[in-house]
């Protein structure tokens, strides 16, 4: 009965792992009960070790997806009397435009993606040049994730590679002699992977600009009372230089072959995937491409709603879904179930990331530490904030990092130990210290997590070391010009 209950408990993750976060519920308690007897402050250690806990979780998001482990400290901690349900709702309520984010505007996004899907497809199949279409990738992934939803526009461009792949695959498979690890289907996937990585640090460098590019975004402009336009004027100093410097980045490491980037495609492969799409357009009915051109228009909708500040960012998603829908033709309950499945996930987790949020502020985990940065000169708080931000984003959450420290920094703007000039710059540092060095694994960030955990990577030998090593210089760019714009350029902004 036991051995099943441990084989059934987190299911096929390592039994390593299963060991570890068993042995973290058993030992929290113990814990406690020692330090209290000791008469040592024995909620506010274990708060720590609690986090250190929970980060692990994120950080072991490959073995696991969080929720479950992570889920199961947090209970732990409500029974044990850390924080408690009323503090965890009020974190919830606090945050209902995230989560409102999070299930309706993914899944309108959702129903765009044939949209989406053209446009990505045209940019492979038009442009020959590997560093214009490089290029390209970068600033189509940045613009629409500045407007859409990153986690959307990965799987876009997932869906595009995956597509080809097998085009490819399937053509070749016809010829005498086809191998898998061929030359040319070897350059092939090395191709892809550009492409991929390329794209996916597009969606950061336009996640960091605007309200609805990542949720923790939307989360610090509700906190600080931003509307769209304001976030993205006040995000301007960091994200356009950060975005130059993501461009050239991109266009040296294509132009050098730098980090296993650089690889061209031959024509004869360039050829088959034109003639397949020739053959998949003259398929395309009109009332497809009267789909394709609805999603467009709005897009376009979209855009201005959010412009304008025409209602809630969840609202606004909503009211996509509705149109794309309706004149869509999607009438039935399990189409439109398809689209909340991405989102509901990470929607659940992040309500477990509040619950850890509660323990902090119950136990007062982060006074010391925001207390003594405060004491620190005005100038050097924002890089310190930046810095200290992009670090734990680069091993865990970027979305749980932000959360923790945005409270923590309403929470001294509430006391009155810092101005509200202050604060705007902490926010601003926090926000692109929590999006720009989180590219550096897949820890950090959800499309990053997200391509790793999908089904092209093993197609295209795409491994976590890999990834970390081809996002190396992405990493090390957008992270030194990010904290070189906080330092020169934000103050004078």
């Amino acid at each position: 009965m036991i051995s099943s209950i441990y084989y059934n408990f987190l299911g096929a993750a390592p039994n390593w792992y299963k060991n570890t976060i068993i042995s973290f519920l058993i030992v929290n308690p113990i814990i406690y009960i020692l330090f209290d007897a000791m008469s040592l402050p024995a909620g506010f250690i274990l708060g720590w070790i609690i986090l250190g806990e929970f980060i692990f979780t994120l950080a072991m998001a490959i073995k696991c997806y969080p929720l479950q482990p992570g889920g199961l400290i947090a209970l732990e901690s409500i029974l044990m009397g850390l924080t408690n349900t009323g503090q965890i709702y009020y974190e919830v309520e606090a945050n209902l435009k995230v989560i409102l984010l999070l299930v309706f505007m993914v899944a309108g996004i959702y129903f765009m993606k044939d949209f989406l899907l053209y446009i990505f497809t045209k940019l492979l199949i038009n442009i020959k040049n590997k560093r214009l279409l490089c290029l390209l990738f970068v600033f189509a992934a940045a613009f629409l994730s500045a407007f859409l939803d990153a986690l959307t526009v990965m799987a876009v461009l997932i869906a595009v590679a995956v597509g080809f792949y097998h085009v490819y695959k399937n053509v070749a498979e016809k010829e005498v002699g086809f191998a898998e690890d061929s030359a040319d289907f070897t350059i092939f996937k090395g191709f892809l992977r550009n492409l991929l990585m390329h794209g996916a640090v597009g969606t950061a460098l336009g996640g960091v600009s605007t309200t609805v590019g990542e949720p923790q975004n939307l989360l610090i402009a509700s906190v600080a009372d931003w509307s769209f336009v304001e976030f993205f004027i006040k995000m301007l100093p960091i994200s356009f230089p950060v975005f130059i410097c993501g461009l050239l980045t991109c266009y040296l490491l294509e132009r050098l072959s730098l980090f296993s980037y650089g690889i061209q495609l031959p024509d004869h492969i360039r050829q088959i995937l034109i003639d397949f799409d020739r053959s998949e357009s003259s398929k395309r009915t009109q009332a497809q491409n009267m789909k394709i051109l609805t999603q467009a228009l709005v897009a376009v909708i979209l855009v201005f709603s959010l412009a304008f500040g025409l209602a809630a960012v969840g609202l606004i998603g909503l009211m996509i879904i509705v149109l794309l829908t309706a004149f869509n033709g999607v009438i039935e309950e399990h189409q439109l179930g398809k689209a909340f499945e991405e989102a509901l996930p990470f929607t659940a987790l992040l309500v477990v990331f509040f619950a850890i949020v509660a323990v902090i502020h119950d136990q007062h985990l982060f006074s010391f530490v925001i207390n003594y940065v405060l004491t620190l000169k005005q100038e050097t708080q924002i890089p310190m904030f930046f810095m200290v931000n992009g670090i734990l984003s680069m091993i865990s959450d970027n979305v749980f990092v932000a959360t923790i420290y945005i409270s923590e920094v309403k929470a001294a703007l509430d006391s009155g130990a810092i101005g509200r000039e202050q604060f705007d710059l902490l926010a601003i540092a926090i926000n692109s210290g929590t999006n720009l060095p989180s590219v550096a694994t897949p820890n950090g960030q959800a499309a990053f997590l997200f391509l790793l955990t999908s089904s092209v990577a093993p197609l295209l030998g795409l491994s976590y070391l890999r990834m970390v090593l081809m996002a190396l210089p992405y990493t090390v760019v957008l992270s030194v010009i990010g904290v070189l714009s906080v330092i020169f350029i934000l103050p004078h902004f």
